[in-house]
């Protein structure tokens, strides 16, 4: 018999699912409103760090020893001047002349203070210091005297020089900024760049289309080619055409001219009604329906691939299901900035907690995809001073219009992803880790990349903020078979990889390993690796060939019009233009 509590229980006229969507509702709703930030999340870290700096004398003495010491190198600085910086932010003519060097002193000041208050503390998660630290940062980034046009003597300069135009210039983009936005305008590709006119301009046709990616076949421009094929899957997260920019550093037209047939996937970019794609349909219809395409055109031929970031990981997963499955088509494997373990995946992690994917679910579930601006958003966060506050400064202060670099130009010209597929990535990489642990399924089974034989190259950036290189290494220890080469380039996640011949000030160390080797550590690795002059992309390219066959042959036709691969478009196709 139901008790009196059941009885009343059971006459709720708010069950479990509609107090869920209630939750969810709530959520979207202050999510919406504050920019997609989990607010409460950043709260419930702050609370952690002030609940053990109350419980801290010690860094309460630390806080005001350095208070009290920058009063004094204030005072110092106002009276006899200030030594020069090294700081980037004030480089600029007129930041050594006070009241300016005043203000950089206070600027920096006020950074180390910042640094000194959120050191994390004994007893404080550590996600939760994270969070602190990289909150607090950004708020004294956002602080900085550089970034406003009264307390900038660049501004301040360039006013008095151009008797006020670069201000109204700048009032006038501010303007259009915001009837864009009010109007749901996108806004076009920086500068006068424009795909197919002077970005991915390597001639070649799309002869293979399906509901979520188009497959390119780039032209030959040698009497001769090597006999394996290269594959370039990008990562969806941008555009396909970040290895083919201008002619002089598009990495797809140096390929095809060193003599290989070369195959990008370019990813659709993908609506609401994608919302429910995932990995495995990225896998199935992306990596495998390509290299079915390829076995079409180019019959019993392997095929080198190669995998930009998460494109890499990509790759990986659907490697590691066809060494399971014993198909031996792949001749290589190419990681470009890849990680495949995500522990110390770096400070994209700070967005990635049980709260903050929850929050992120529900923004996602409203429009059934994360949208550009939210990624774009997170990217810049980590990198704030140089992609977020002198982009604005130049803008709306300086007037000017935009940058003139083909790479800022591909950056601007963003993609959505699939909510169900971006929730997976999330969780099932970021936040369990599964792949590293043996638990990723992919084709219905678990999959392990120790399964992998094929020869891997991997390529690191020393200076990468989304998959830093010693991430990016990890790798070594989850692919036990087979050769496996290591190459660290000097640069960032994309400059460092966008990487061509003749450019100036390129460097990279490069070694190899095989399954009978010792595990070495990074640093271990770097030390004892050998250092190189110049582009890294012919120590890559070298090795491709080492890993092709001994002669070369005629150019293959582009696409098999005969068995159902014709000729749908002239490159870059039709998906990287859709906004």
């Amino acid at each position: 018999m139901q008790t009196e509590l059941t009885r009343k229980k059971n006459r709720l006229w708010l069950n479990k699912e509609a107090a869920a969507k209630l939750n969810d509702a709530m959520v979207t709703w202050i999510g919406s409103s504050s920019g997609g930030l989990p607010g409460p999340r950043i709260v419930q870290a702050y609370l952690d760090w002030l609940i053990n700096l109350s419980v801290a004398p010690g860094r309460q003495l630390e806080i005001l020893e350095a208070l009290i010491r920058s009063r004094f190198d204030l005072i110092k600085c106002a009276l006899l001047g200030a030594e020069p910086t090294k700081d980037r932010r004030f480089k600029a003519a007129g930041w050594e002349k006070r009241p300016y060097s005043w203000l950089v002193q206070a600027a920096l000041h006020r950074d180390e203070l910042a640094r000194i208050a959120t050191e994390p503390l004994p007893g404080m998660d550590a996600h939760n210091a994270q969070i602190v630290q990289f909150y607090t940062q950004q708020l004294v980034d956002m602080l900085s005297p550089a970034n406003f046009a009264l307390t900038n003597p660049e501004v301040l300069q360039e006013a008095i020089k151009q008797r006020g135009g670069n201000l109204l210039r700048g009032a006038r983009f501010a303007i259009g900024d915001i009837v864009r936005k009010v109007t749901n305008t996108d806004h076009t590709i920086s500068g006068s760049f424009k795909v197919g006119e002077n970005l991915a301009m390597t001639p070649g046709k799309v002869v293979y289309r399906n509901d979520l990616m188009e497959l390119i076949q780039y032209s030959p421009s040698t009497e001769n080619v090597y006999a394996e094929p290269i594959l370039y899957v990008p990562a969806w997260i941008m555009k396909f055409y970040i290895l083919d920019l201008s002619p002089s550093n598009s990495m797809i037209r140096w390929l095809v001219e060193q003599g290989h047939t070369v195959f990008a996937i370019s990813w659709k970019n993908p609506n609401k009604e994608d919302c429910q794609l995932t990995m495995e349909d990225y896998r199935t219809l992306g990596v495998a329906e390509a290299l079915d395409a390829i076995g079409v055109i180019m019959p019993k031929k392997k095929v080198h691939s190669v995998g930009y970031c998460v494109g890499g990981t990509l790759l990986m997963i659907a490697a590691a299901v066809m060494a399971r499955d014993g198909d031996e088509r792949l001749q290589s494997i190419t990681l470009f900035a890849a990680q495949t373990d995500f522990t110390d995946a770096g400070e994209l992690r700070l967005f990635v907690d049980e709260m903050t994917l929850y929050w992120v679910d529900q923004q996602m579930k409203r429009k059934g995809f994360l949208a550009t601006k939210q990624m774009g958003g997170a990217f810049a966060a980590l990198r704030a001073p140089d992609l977020l506050w002198q982009p604005l400064l130049r803008r709306y202060c300086l007037g000017e219009e935009g940058s003139g670099f083909d790479i800022m130009a591909w950056n601007a010209d963003g993609t959505r992803m699939p909510y169900k597929m971006h929730s997976d990535y999330l969780r099932q990489l970021y936040l369990k880790n599964e792949l590293a642990e043996g638990q990723y399924i992919a084709g219905g089974r678990a999959i392990s990349l120790s399964d992998i034989a094929a020869p891997l190259y991997i390529v690191g950036t020393t200076a990468d903020h989304i998959a830093p290189w010693k991430s990016v290494y990890k790798t070594r220890n989850l692919k036990k078979l087979g050769e496996t080469t290591f190459c660290l380039t000097a640069g960032g996640h994309n400059a460092g990889i966008v990487s061509e011949p003749g450019r100036p000030r390129r460097s990279y160390t490069v070694g190899s390993w095989n399954q009978n080797m010792s595990y070495q550590s990074p640093d271990d690795w770097q030390a004892a690796a050998e250092f190189h002059e110049g582009s890294w992309w012919l120590n890559w390219q070298r090795w491709l060939a080492l890993h092709s066959a001994d002669e070369k042959a005629a150019p293959p036709q582009i696409g098999a019009p005969d068995k159902g691969y014709e000729i749908l478009c002239d490159a870059p196709g039709t998906y990287v233009l859709q906004r």
